[in-house]
Order: structure tokens, then sequence, then C-alpha cells
């Protein structure tokens, strides 16, 4: 596996770096001193992993993730307990406190590799597939105010233009995200996801009941209640897609 290491304190990188170099499964392909350094590497070296530090000068380790387009698995690294709650919020891999211990580093490790290999399958599938798309495994970063996921797009039912933003619809969260629906449907794999009108797209996924609306249109019942209209210019092309 891939890794950056990203810490603004050198000593701490080089003590990681020494670590993981003792583990035939990791590889260190690059380092970071701060958020900036490591969004260009990570764009330019596409690790499988970031070992990321969270207090770092000007910008924090949660700041990368809402700044990333891909963003890696993460395993925070860190000298301070408190941010925990937070990290794993943000679905973080890990959480290792500083210094970090040889078998907590290798646990950390092991859980990863696990998770990896879980996602063998759908990798080899979608390797035919324009990888830009993102699909129903892929994980994105969400960040409104102080609350922050890592959410699972199959768990995303509804993503819902409102102005400048969109609202993302998952449990019972409804966080507003500064995109437009136009960009982020050219990213989403349009055979899961499906522009119902300018200002929804729909995980065909939770879809649960049809019924016809005026002119010509539909609206379509998702699991969990929500109501979408579909557009009369969608309508046909829905249909098709949802039958035998």
């Amino acid at each position: 596996m891939r890794a950056i290491v990203i810490d603004d304190e050198r000593l701490a990188r080089k003590e990681l770096i020494t670590l993981l170099n003792q583990l035939e499964t990791v590889e260190v392909v690059g380092e970071a001193v701060n958020v900036d350094d490591a969004k260009e590497k990570i764009e330019q070296l596409q690790p499988d992993v970031i070992f990321l530090d969270i207090q770092m000068p000007e910008k924090t380790g949660f700041d990368l993730l809402e700044e990333l387009d891909h963003v890696p698995h993460v395993i925070f690294t860190t000298a301070y307990d408190e941010y925990a709650l937070k990290a794993f919020q943000v679905n973080a891999l890990d959480y290792l406190l500083k210094p970090v211990e040889p078998k907590r580093l290798e646990e950390a490790i092991n859980r990863l590799i696990g998770k990896i290999e879980g996602f063998a399958k759908s990798q080899e599938a979608a390797a035919g597939q324009n990888q830009k798309k993102l699909t129903l495994e892929d994980q994105v970063f969400v960040k409104d105010g102080d609350r922050c996921w890592f959410v699972r797009l199959s768990n995303v039912r509804l993503f819902e233009s409102d102005g400048n933003y969109i609202k993302v619809y998952f449990d019972n969260f409804k966080p507003m995200i500064h995109k437009s629906l136009n960009a982020l449907d050219e990213r989403l794999d349009e055979k899961s996801f499906f522009r119902a009108s300018r200002k929804h797209i729909i995980n065909l996924g939770w879809v649960e009941g049809i019924e016809p609306w005026f002119n010509g249109g539909l609206v379509v019942t998702l699991r969990g209640g929500d109501r979408i209209e579909v557009s009369r210019r969608q309508a046909a092309r829905f249909k098709e897609m949802m039958s035998l």
C-alpha cells in the first residue's frame, strides 16, 4: 500500500516513516509538512492511505480532508486525544496517539488491508469504467460548519440543489456542501444515480415507489418517505432505467 506521512514536526515524520518501513505491506511514497504541501503530494502520488496529523500551522488535518476531491484512507496521528470523537465521525480508519506504538500501527495497517481486500471485487468490476466516476462504494467527505462526516455514497439517498449549495440526505442528516448540482452529476455513476430534475439527483437503490404526476411527470418515493418529482423530460428515461 502506498502511503504519505503528513506532519509539521520533522522528528515525528521520521519516526513514523521508520516504523512503516519495517512493514512489508506499506511503501512510504512521500511526506508533507502542511496542508497545502499534502494536497499537492496526494494529487500527484495518489496514495492508498495517509497518516495525518491534526494540529498543523494555518490549516488542520480536517481542513485538508475538506479540500480533497478524492479522499484516501485516513489514519490520524496526533499527540492529543480530544479529537478522537471528531476523527471517528469522519470515519477515520484509526486514531494513533504519539509516540506511535509499533503494535498499534500494525493493527491499523491490518485493518486497512482487510478493508481494501473487501472492496477488491467491486474495484475489479469497475476497472473497465471511467475511474473518475464516483460509485456506490466510494466515500465522500462532507463538512457543514463544525460537523463533518465520511459518507459512503450507497447511504446517500438524495442530493438537492439549494442556490450555490447542495443538500446531502443520509441517515437523519442534511448537511450543505458548496458545489453545483451539475458538477456533481458529472462525477456520479449514472447506473446508480439519476438526475430527476434541475433540483434533484436520486439514488436509484433507494426508490420505493413511482406514481404518475402532472403533465407526464412522475413522483418517486424513496425509502424513508422523501417524495421527489421527476420532470416530464426525464420521466421516459427514468421509466426505461427502472424497467426490466
